[in-house]
């Protein structure tokens, strides 16, 4: 292992671990500051906690749209989604390309039978023109089988290129607001797991058009404290501005937990310590219900001591972005691989 003064964080230049750990907890500490992130309420076995300044109240945890396309039997897609539901899991995240729609499909069964009423549903849209966002989010809406969803977002805010045609005259962001007069949606947002600059970019061609986002979406985790760090960049940001902060990739699809340096329910704490009004996280199993679940309802805020041994801990790992490769290569960007979604 290299001494702690022969580390330099990229993003960071010249800092070496132990000023970039203390770095990490100053801006944690700045953060925490502010409004409470940590909501006393609870439903069943999960705390709720404030959506930023809408003033809804959501899930710690919230339930992965993606993973819950890809079983076999959509039995056991329903059985996930409802058991989450009945546990206190109330934030559905779910997308228009996740499994070619069929996520979508799914939850729009299982949120029959009263479960609609429940949750706090959350679809993402492609599209960067007004005509494709329309068609993008009435297809959802037919899918989901819901006349309105609680929160719509931009999805894959990944490539420098992706915000400004948003915002442009006959852009996706006219069909957005164009469906929450509607009453198709309640709220707005976006995501991306590139780079913080990204979401930087969107935010301030945001503020120049006068618009607010009501919630963004991001990997918040024990590898991006170190790496192209969302945490660091973004996060106080979003907080100062009552801006909702939606956590995922809390296990990096898997590979922070392989890499044997944490646990999952370690990566759910650091990812819930934050000030995050929900942690989405993929559940594919009813298994790993039962993990995420218990991950929501035993965390209690860390001590800065242990979120410094964390990161210290991880500090060599996630120099170069190797368990965070959606920041580094584009095997996760599927509207890269489909640019026809996004038109």
């Amino acid at each position: 292992m290299k001494s702690p003064g022969a580390i330099s964080k990229p993003g960071f230049p010249g800092l070496s671990r132990r000023e970039f750990v203390k770095l990490t907890l100053a801006a944690s500490a700045a953060v925490a500051a502010g409004p409470p992130a940590w909501g006393a309420e609870t439903t069943n076995e999960i705390p709720l906690r404030l959506l930023g300044r809408t003033g809804e109240k959501v899930s710690a945890i919230g339930l992965g749209g993606y993973h819950i396309g890809i079983q076999g039997d959509e039995q056991l897609s329903f059985r996930i989604i409802r058991s989450a539901i009945d546990r206190g899991i109330t934030f559905m995240d779910n997308c228009w390309d996740y499994n070619d729609g069929e996520s979508e499909v799914r939850m729009g069964k299982a949120l029959r039978d009263g479960y609609r009423q429940k949750v706090f549903l959350m679809t993402k849209i492609d599209g960067r023109t007004k005509a494709l966002a329309t068609k993008q989010i009435d297809e959802s809406l037919q899918r989901l089988q819901t006349d309105h969803v609680d929160l719509l977002q931009f999805h894959e805010i990944v490539r420098r290129t992706d915000p400004s045609p948003i915002f442009a005259a006959g852009g996706a962001l006219e069909a957005v607001l164009a469906a929450r007069q509607a009453g198709k949606l309640r709220f707005i947002g976006f995501t991306g797991h590139k780079d913080p600059a990204i979401h930087l970019r969107m935010l301030g061609l945001a503020g120049e058009h006068n618009f607010r986002f009501d919630a963004v979406q991001m990997p918040l985790n024990v590898m991006d404290a170190h790496f192209r760090s969302f945490e660091q960049l973004v996060v106080p940001k979003l907080v100062a501005d009552g801006v909702g902060v939606l956590g995922m990739k809390a296990l990096g699809f898997g590979a922070i937990v392989r890499s044997g340096l944490v646990t999952a329910t370690e990566c759910l704490h650091y990812a819930l310590n934050l000030p995050t009004a929900t942690v989405i996280t993929g559940i594919d199993s009813l298994k790993i219900l039962d993990q995420a679940v218990a991950a929501g309802r035993t965390f209690t805020p860390m001590k800065p001591e242990q979120v410094s041994a964390l990161l210290a801990r991880t500090a060599d790992a996630a120099a170069a972005g190797q368990y965070e490769q959606f920041k580094i290569s584009t095997q996760f960007d599927a509207t890269t691989r489909n640019p026809k979604w996004t038109g």
